[in-house]
């Protein structure tokens, strides 16, 4: 659709956004192009570092004498009434100037919480970034959100928000979905020159791909022998599973195993891979929601960052129509992929800005529901006064393998993986168990009650565990 066509007849009304985690990637990348909007512009931006943050924004091309550095909260409302940007430490801070929505992007579960729950009972609206707030306290958000009459949505830009908006399009078409995903953060690029293969910065020998550069007759052996070929390069980042908690929430699709399948493909064998296991492909069921490494040469375009969605094709003659135009249909005929191979982080988050302001509507899921828990097993035996810290790009907990687990096959006991995060163990926890909330000695509080809230208000029954979603 024309989106010119969405927000024509709004006014010429100037959206105001509060930003959190204002100095991070994400947000640099929406502060790059706010300007280039004229009728979006910040008003409070909060980082701990305010003096990096200002110079951001300055090498960014905005008005060194519009960015004030503020301390409290008068000298907060008094700066953005000068229609200056105010700069702050404390995320308190944030409310004390009128704005129209927040974009939290801390990446921290208590502090995003905290300044998202701020929001949303100040009947104001939230944008969230942060999936790892979402994927503890995102049901009782979108509870505040509608007990306020405001907006809690994820962000367009970013993966989630995404994928999500690729499903509702393939489910208004009335296209019959089998699978939805995303490809990890990074490709891995195979040069049959040097028999390596790379990934991100991290190159290694991989000969055996050479031969390994398309299914063959049986797609799974082909993927076992192509995993085995990269064992020396991570996979399963645990952002991808938050992502997809987020993901399953939103959408009802889940996890066909909890480690996700991780299959090392090439774009054109996604409706081969993403198929059902009598029909070759590596899924026990349909509804799925998973994560591929996206297996490239390196003259071939990018899938890192992209989205996709399986379907099964029904008629034939449309879909072999569509397969001489050069789209991705299964060998067989029976299923086909559509994906957009890219996000723009907060590049694109504008339009959930406006669309969140301007017109009272979400990004994200209209009624999202307790599909599938992002929990955590111990890697290893953790003694009692372990520490779980939180670190790394990817947000890791130490000494804890993230799992996606369907609802039903999460005890009820299960502690979210960012609830665990940053909290000390009370007792021993075992290689492979499962972390609970009875394991964690000193969970946030204010968390945990978000959490419980938010599963007692929207769990959904799945009566039959091997239905489609």
């Amino acid at each position: 659709m024309n989106l010119q066509h969405l927000f024509a007849g709004t006014g010429d009304r100037t959206v105001r956004y509060a930003l959190s985690g204002a100095g991070g990637g994400f947000a640099r990348t929406l502060l790059a192009q706010t300007p280039r909007i004229g009728r979006l512009a910040p008003s409070v931006l909060c980082d701990r570092d305010v003096e990096r943050l200002r110079g951001m924004l300055v090498e960014l091309g905005y008005d060194a004498g519009r960015l004030r550095v503020c301390d409290g909260p008068d000298e907060v409302a008094r700066t953005v009434e000068e229609g200056s940007v105010a700069l702050v430490a404390d995320g308190s801070l944030l409310s004390a100037a009128p704005w129209d929505i927040l974009v939290e992007a801390t990446g921290s579960p208590a502090d995003g919480y905290a300044m998202a729950r701020a929001a949303l009972t100040a009947g104001r609206h939230v944008a969230m970034v942060s999936k790892e707030v979402d994927s503890v306290a995102g049901l009782h958000l979108a509870d505040l959100a509608r007990d306020h009459g405001v907006v809690y949505s994820t962000a367009d830009g970013d993966q989630p928000a995404n994928l999500i908006a690729l499903v509702t399009w393939a489910e208004l078409l009335g296209l019959d979905i089998v699978a939805i995903g995303k490809s990890s953060e990074y490709d891995l690029v195979f040069d049959p020159a040097t028999g390596t293969v790379t990934q991100l910065d991290t190159t290694v020998p991989a000969p055996e791909l050479a031969g390994l550069l398309t299914l063959g007759s049986d797609p799974r052996a082909t993927l076992a022998a192509r995993a085995a070929a990269v064992t020396a390069l991570p996979t399963g980042a645990t952002a991808d599973y938050c992502e997809m908690a987020v993901v399953a929430t939103n959408t009802g699709f889940r996890p066909d195993t909890e480690r996700l399948h991780y299959p090392v493909a090439r774009i054109a064998e996604l409706a081969d891979v993403y198929a059902l296991r009598e029909d070759g492909g590596v899924l026990h069921r349909a509804g799925a929601v998973d994560v591929f490494s996206a297996l490239r040469l390196p003259d071939e375009a990018s899938f890192a960052g992209g989205v996709f969605v399986v379907v099964r094709t029904g008629d034939p003659v449309t879909w072999e129509t569509l397969r001489g135009k050069g789209h991705v249909v299964s060998r067989d005929g029976r299923y086909a992929a559509v994906y957009l191979p890219y996000h723009l982080m907060g590049v694109e988050t504008p339009v959930s800005l406006l669309s969140a302001v301007l017109h009272g509507r979400p990004s994200g899921g209209t009624d999202p529901r307790a599909h599938a828990v992002l929990a955590g097993r111990a890697r290893r035996d953790l003694p009692a006064g372990t520490v779980l810290d939180m670190g790394g790009h990817h947000h890791d907990v130490t000494g804890v393998q993230a799992v996606l687990l369907r609802d039903e096959d999460a005890p009820a006991d299960t502690a979210p993986l960012y609830l665990a995060a940053h909290t000390t163990l009370g007792r021993d926890v075992r290689a492979g168990d499962l972390i609970t909330l009875g394991d964690l000695a000193d969970a946030h509080p204010e968390l945990l009650r978000a959490w419980t809230s938010g599963r007692a208000s929207r769990t959904t029954q799945h009566s039959d565990p091997h239905a489609s979603r």
